[in-house]
């Protein structure tokens, strides 16, 4: 019975919610990269160099994350529906004014502007779900939530490309027009999640009185699990060490992200196509992504293994970043832009359920955002770097090497941080020994004279020694009691 009320919530809340946050994500994705589209016809209008376009490109994250800390702690305080309601509207007026930048100066404000305005959006919903889905199942909805990027892709470029065509209808050029219609939906979706938006499952009049009971009593008992462990104030979420190092590695995906963002369109254009043609072409690798990404996120689940499945990725989007700068025909740079989002989108969702693990709170808002704002400026330097390194050498090659790099830099520090999980360490005397909380991990699955639990990894945080004393005297079962172990993942 009360599996059956498990699988009936998860299943209301999923769609209820899933669906409604990749539409958003989708059109705030759109409007974050389709700068790449209008380059295509833009910078030869108003005077942009390839620095200067991949300088401008990039400096939207310096917007963002100079607000972004902010912003999620204002949505953790005011709630979900108010504030992304206020960043969706922001951001689609800051995007729609796009369409009037004049020169290099214009071009840099505005795209500073729109990562301020945007600022907030996806940790906030990346702390959003972690209200509403046990952490078992949260990487897995993280990927049908970041499954809208890739598909933003898919279905923006042959959009992005068609627009492009409507050069001189009003007076406008065709780069005017992209950033003025695929601005509108923002506008519009921010009014509709006033209205469609809930904040807490405590407010949930959608769920049942059983299934809203369930749902609170379940996220309330994970977040008391996580309470001797897990950080809860701002300032200790903001300097646990392991939120910067996460930082670090989501600097490197980042670069690789808004790389494909920025320059794919003009990396497949360079072969002579037409950008209706660059459009329905540049579709094609997320559109294969978008499959690998879901899988690799529920075998991620399934075997409750995070740190390979960031590290293996990473390297499959530098190995494509690698032959991309090889490639010498469409088809030759088509497969290899194909592996690079593969290996991006795959590594987002593992990545994104380890803060959770060991974050909660206030914390848990201040260190995502953290992470989302640090690591996000991996997009500045990644196609801020090809840009500087194409005027130097004529060629995206040396900057295609840069960002590989910086992935293969991505993959040792996930690895590094899993084995300082692992390390004993000496403990600060004033701050009590070092304790470890329970995460799952695939390596010691159950045995017939066992409680079936989720087996476990450590994520360390400082504990005193008596509290841990305490701790091991009150879990050892009574003789004959029968042991129940709740995994908290």
């Amino acid at each position: 019975m009360a599996g059956e009320l498990e699988t009936r919530v998860l299943r209301k809340i999923t769609l209820r919610i899933v669906p409604f946050i990749m539409l958003l994500y989708f059109v705030a994705f759109i409007d974050r990269v389709n700068v790449g589209f209008a380059a295509l016809t833009m910078n030869k209008d108003i005077g942009l160099s390839a620095s200067a376009y991949g300088f401008g490109a990039g400096i939207f994250f310096w917007g963002y994350f100079l607000f972004e800390v902010p912003s999620n702690l204002a949505l953790d305080k005011f709630g979900a529906r108010i504030w992304i309601a206020r960043v969706m509207i922001t951001w689609g007026i800051v995007s729609g004014a796009m369409a009037f930048v004049q020169g290099p100066m214009s071009f840099y404000v505005l795209r500073f502007l729109l990562g301020a305005a945007e600022a907030g959006f996806f940790p906030g919903i990346i702390l959003y779900l972690s209200y509403w889905f046990p952490a078992r199942q949260r990487a897995a909805v993280t990927a049908l939530f970041m499954a809208a990027a890739p598909l933003s892709t898919v279905l923006g470029s042959p959009v992005s490309g068609a627009l492009l065509e409507m050069d001189g209808i009003l007076g406008f050029k065709g780069w005017q027009w992209l950033f003025l219609i695929e601005a509108l939906p923002a506008v519009l979706l921010g009014f509709v999640v006033l209205a469609y938006m809930t904040d807490r499952p405590e407010q949930a009049r959608w769920l049942a009185d059983d299934e809203r009971d369930w749902l609170v009593r379940t996220m309330n008992a994970e977040l008391a699990s996580k309470a001797a462990t897990a950080s809860h104030s701002i300032w200790r979420g903001l300097a646990d060490i392991r939120v910067l190092a996460l930082a670090l590695v989501y600097f490197g995906t980042s670069a690789g992200l808004y790389t494909l963002g920025v320059w794919a369109p003009q990396i497949i254009k360079q072969f002579g196509l037409s950008s209706f043609a660059v459009g329905f072409l540049n579709a094609v690798p997320p559109t294969v992504a978008v499959v690998v990404m879901i899988l690799w996120a529920r075998h991620s689940d399934r075997t409750a293994e995070r740190t390979w499945h960031v590290v293996l990725a990473c390297v499959v989007a530098a190995v494509g970043l690698w032959l991309a700068g090889l490639s010498t025909s469409v088809a030759a740079v088509l497969a290899a832009l194909t592996l690079v989002n593969v290996g991006i989108s795959s590594s987002k969702p593992p990545l994104w359920s380890m803060p959770t693990m060991f974050l909660s709170g206030s914390a848990a808002a201040a260190g995502i955002a953290t992470i989302n704002s640090i690591g996000n400026l991996g997009g500045f330097v990644g196609p801020a770097m090809i840009g500087w390194i194409k005027d130097q050498t004529g060629s995206f090659n040396g900057g295609l090497y840069f960002v590989a790099g910086l992935l293969v830099v991505s993959a040792v520090l996930t690895l590094l941080l899993s084995r300082s999980q692992r390390a004993p360490r000496n403990p600060d005397p004033s701050h009590g020994a070092l304790s470890c909380a329970p995460i799952p991990s695939p390596r010691f699955p159950p045995t017939a004279s066992a409680p079936r639990s989720s087996p476990k990894v450590s994520v360390c945080s400082r504990r005193s020694r008596s509290a841990q004393a305490t701790s091991a005297s009150t879990s050892r079962p009574s003789t004959g009691a029968r042991t129940t172990t709740r995994s908290t993942a």
